[in-house]
This record gives C-alpha cells, sequence and structure tokens, in this order.
C-alpha cells in the first residue's frame, strides 16, 4: 500500500516542509508563516502574514461557557491529562461550534461565484434559504444583535490591506438582503467574516474547519492548563440548584413487580 504526501520529505536525517529543510526555517520564518507554508506549500507575503495574525487572533478564545471549553474542564476534572481535555474540547467543534466556519466558506464560494451581480444573487439566495428554511452559516449571534465587533475589525482590516474581495463583498451583501427581506438582522458574524475573507485568499472550503482549530488551540491549552493547577478534580453539578428533574416524581413499584421472588 503507498501513501502519497506532498508536505514533509524525511530524507536521512534532515526534514524537508514544503520542499525546504526544516531546520533553515527555524528562526527565521514565524508560526504564522510556517501555518501558511504548511497549508499552501508556499510562503505568504507580508499582508497575507499580517491577515493570518488577525484571524487567529479573533479566535483564540471566547471564554469558559463555550461547549469545547466545559468539555474539557469535565474531561480533566475526571483524572485525565492536558492533551486529552484539549482533544475532548477539539471534539466538541461541530455544525453549532467552529464548524459555521466551513459551512460559510463552502457557501460563498458557491454562490459568489454564480453571476457578476453580487446584490441579485444574494437576493436570490436569502429567498431560497427563507423558502427552504436553510441555514445560512455565518450569520447571527447569540449576543451581538447590531454588529459583530470581531468581524467589522477583521473586514475593516481586509479592506485595509488588500484581501476585501468578492467572496467578502457577497456576504455583506447576504446580511444586508436578510434584513430587508424578513425585516430582521442577522449579523455577519466572525466565522461569516473569516470565511469571506479566507476565500478572497484563496483557501479552499475544506480546510474551514482546521482554521477555527488552529486558532482555538491556544484558549484550549489555557483552559486545560488552568483547570489542573486551579481547580479541584471531580466537576459536578449541583444537583438542587442546578438540575431541573422534569421526570416522574418517586412512586410505588406497580404491584406485580412489587410481589416478585
Amino acid at each position: 500500500m503507498e501513501w502519497k504526501t506532498a508536505i514533509t520529505l524525511n530524507k536521512g536525517n534532515e526534514i524537508y516542509l514544503r520542499g525546504y529543510n526544516l531546520l533553515e526555517l527555524v528562526g527565521k520564518i514565524s508560526f504564522t508563516e510556517a501555518i501558511y507554508l504548511t497549508l499552501k506549500g508556499e510562503f505568504p507575503s507580508e499582508k497575507e502574514v499580517k491577515m493570518l495574525d488577525a484571524i487567529f487572533t479573533s479566535i483564540v478564545d471566547h471564554g469558559i461557557a463555550v461547549p469545547s471549553v466545559m468539555a474539557l474542564r469535565n474531561v480533566i476534572s475526571g483524572g485525565n491529562k492536558l492533551h486529552v481535555g484539549v482533544a475532548a474540547g477539539v471534539l466538541t467543534f461541530g455544525d453549532y461550534h467552529g464548524g459555521a466556519l466551513e459551512d460559510a466558506m463552502r457557501l460563498l464560494q458557491e454562490w459568489a461565484n454564480k453571476s457578476d451581480n453580487l446584490r441579485e444573487t444574494a437576493k436570490e439566495l436569502v429567498e431560497k434559504a427563507i423558502k427552504e428554511k436553510m441555514l445560512l452559516a455565518g450569520f447571527g449571534h447569540r449576543y451581538y444583535k447590531d454588529f459583530d465587533p470581531r468581524a467589522k475589525r477583521l473586514i475593516d482590516l481586509a479592506k485595509e490591506i488588500g484581501f476585501f474581495g468578492k467572496h467578502s463583498e457577497f456576504a455583506l451583501y447576504l446580511e444586508e438582503e436578510i434584513y430587508k427581506i424578513k425585516g430582521k438582522k442577522l449579523v455577519l458574524n466572525v466565522d461569516g467574516a473569516i470565511a469571506g475573507i479566507t476565500s478572497d485568499m484563496g483557501f479552499d472550503w475544506r480546510v474551514g474547519k482546521g482554521f477555527f482549530i488552529i486558532g482555538r488551540i491556544p484558549g484550549l491549552v489555557a483552559h486545560a492548563f488552568e483547570e489542573l493547577t486551579m481547580e479541584k478534580p471531580f466537576r459536578r453539578l449541583d444537583e438542587d440548584k442546578e438540575v431541573n428533574y422534569i421526570g416522574e416524581p418517586p412512586r410505588e413499584l406497580p404491584e406485580y413487580i412489587k410481589n416478585r421472588k
């Protein structure tokens, strides 16, 4: 069985990353440059580095209450080590936590290329989404109702350094059309903004979840370390205060069960 890769070559005692000697890269390129090189096969420009740095920073952590951190802390509290907790956190990334980025990239890459009239295409997509009850990934947020400040900062930066292209523009048109047609604002969230920008940078939508994982890992490691060093083992809910039992009240066994010998 033959396994093929174009990423890394191990030749004798030397390691080559995308054809470059790894030791020659150490101390000469940043981690973001190394990430870009690993994903795309070539070195990024200074602007691409700045944009990716901003993207990774914007999603590095979002607090203790998100599913990945709650899962991570519970797993560690059961007696597991840091890497097990971090893995548990990553495994929670799904359609509603971390997965929207990939879905949004796919949506934008598919629809932004259908026509030169982005606004009309955005209107068509919103009408289709409403008719078919289709979720528009990258829009809406539990807390941000007027605008997502992270998304705004990234879009502003993309405009400033030259990565605001048709995918990002289409995303903003979608936000406008949602409001016009539904009469309700669903903000372009940070996932949607990153989806537009990374699409404009030429990344395939199938690497979308990877961006979120790369950006969020430092936050997960920090939470894991905090749980290991600051909290006592075995977290559990306070059943009197935090559990709402909605089942049957305590009751007697049926007679045919009670009389069994």
